[in-house]
């Protein structure tokens, strides 16, 4: 008997070694696949930014520095600016931001503080709709639909209540064409409203309900808990939601090339048209006939993935600060 129960607790003790082995062979297999991915992400995003370099090293080295500062661009005589189409990616992109950040705190806050629950679902459903629809469907809609009721109807109003003023009547200046830097940004605004929303709204709905809860409970309304129980709590993740739609607008390209007129000028007003990074790749890139010509445009894509790459640092600098500010103050 004793030799029997020793025979099955030393075949129980292999089967257990070999189960531990398998374990760790899958852990390790699957550790070094994780290190493998990351590895590759790193990979592409180097052979990107030499293909990039490489590419525009021809307008580099003939024009230098003066390709991000002058505002010309001119395949006839081989002369190419930067200046232009980069303000016009700032500017569009600026816009949307200003427009969209607040549209997609409410929108947010209405969805997690204040809407019933029959309701919320729809809502968040119908958000999540719209950044499903392509952006060439944005073109086409800001295009035929909203650029002529704009001219028609909001852009006289601008002109003749705002245009006059001082310090800022210039940046609503111009004939109402519908079409322009400031369409542009709107109808970007209305594409990234859906990204912001989202983020915002998933982290809003992470604060603990004991919070809120507790706030309200010492007589806070809705804003005030907003303010001083969810915004604190979830300042990093608010950051981040920003900056992801920054990113998503500064590389749309459709719906801009529909709506911004594609003139390569730079203008005062905001009415008037312009170009941006990659409405311009759009519009020129299959047109691009001389060697010169095409480095420009990869020297144009070089630009728009530097100004993307540092927006992104950015944001992430910022992140690690608000949590350094919040872990100082704990």
């Amino acid at each position: 008997m004793d030799q029997a129960a020793s025979v099955e607790e030393t075949s129980a003790d292999r089967s257990l070694q070999r189960k531990l082995r398998r374990s760790h062979l899958a852990d390790q297999l699957f550790a070094r696949t994780t290190w493998l991915f990351a590895v590759l992400v790193l990979v592409i995003v180097l052979a990107i930014t030499l293909s990039l370099v490489i590419g525009a090293w021809p307008i580099l080295r003939q024009f230098g520095f003066s390709f991000l500062t002058s505002a010309e661009w001119n395949p006839v005589t081989d002369t190419y600016g930067a200046l232009v189409p980069m303000v016009g990616t700032l500017v569009t992109s600026a816009i949307a931001i200003i427009i969209a950040v607040p549209v997609s705190f409410g929108i947010a806050v209405f969805i997690t503080e204040l809407a019933p629950r029959w309701l919320q679902r729809p809502i968040g459903t119908a958000v999540e709709l719209l950044a499903a629809i392509p952006s060439i469907i944005y073109g086409m809609w800001g295009l035929f639909v909203f650029a002529p009721l704009f001219a028609q109807y909001v852009q006289p109003w601008i002109i003749e209540h705002i245009g006059s003023l001082p310090l800022i009547g210039f940046l609503f200046s111009g004939p109402p064409l519908g079409i322009g830097l400031f369409t542009a940004g709107l109808i970007l605004a209305i594409m990234v409203i859906p990204f912001i929303t989202a983020v915002f709204r998933d982290i809003f709905e992470l604060v603990p309900a004991v919070l809120k809860e507790s706030a309200y409970g010492l007589g806070a309304t809705t804003w005030e808990v907003v303010r001083n129980v969810v915004l604190p709590y979830t300042k990093v993740g608010v950051a981040g939601g920003i900056m992801l739609g920054l990113g998503r607008a500064l590389g749309e390209t459709m719906a801009v090339t529909f709506v911004i007129g594609n003139a390569y000028q730079l203008n005062r007003s905001l009415f008037m048209p312009g170009t941006t990074i990659s409405a311009t790749l759009a519009n020129e890139f299959t047109e691009a006939t001389g060697d010169l010509y095409v480095s420009a445009l990869l020297a144009l894509g070089l630009v728009l993935f530097c100004i993307t790459f540092l927006v992104l640092a950015l944001a992430k600098l910022l992140m690690l600060r608000l949590t350094a500010m919040e872990g100082e103050r704990t």
